[in-house]
């Protein structure tokens, strides 16, 4: 299953996914067996928009997906498959089962990792803490610059 991202197509704004569905996902050929699991791509954040109304993926996009697909499927010369938190999962059907059959990408590929800016939590609450007070203040005090000019306009 792919989720892709909004605008990709012309009659429509919503986000798209794709379902590839196999019969017999059986080894053969030099493929790895996969029955019992499903492969979860989570590509709404990729994507460029061309113009306000819409968006296209690039093809080091496409290909990214389809390499993770083909590494997946155990594919010779398509490398290790490995999730990818935030972009890809294979999830077991006992994994579906306890999120209650629920088939949205989102939900098993997960967050991406966050790159650690070296700033503790406590840190940078303090410091976005201290921000957000002088932001309200300042908001405060242009609300009443604001409201000064109104009364000597007579409003």
């Amino acid at each position: 299953m792919v989720a892709l991202p909004g605008q990709l197509f012309y009659s429509t704004q919503i986000p798209a996914c794709l379902w590839f569905l196999a019969r017999n996902k059986n080894p053969g050929k030099g493929l790895r067996d996969r029955r019992g699991q499903v492969l979860f791509i989570d590509a709404r954040q990729m994507g460029v928009l061309v113009d306000r109304t819409r968006r296209e993926l690039t093809d080091a996009e496409i290909q990214k997906i389809a390499d993770t697909y083909h590494a997946w499927r155990g594919e010779k010369d398509a490398g290790e498959y490995a999730d990818v938190p935030g972009f890809c999962k294979s999830a077991t059907l006992e994994e579906i089962r306890r999120h209650g059959h629920v088939l949205t990408p989102g939900r098993y590929v997960g967050a991406a990792a966050q790159q650690d800016d070296g700033e503790s939590f406590a840190d940078k609450m303090a410091r976005l803490t201290a921000q957000w007070r002088q932001q309200r203040e300042e908001a405060a005090r242009l609300d009443a610059a604001i409201e000064a000019n109104l009364r000597a306009l007579g409003f």
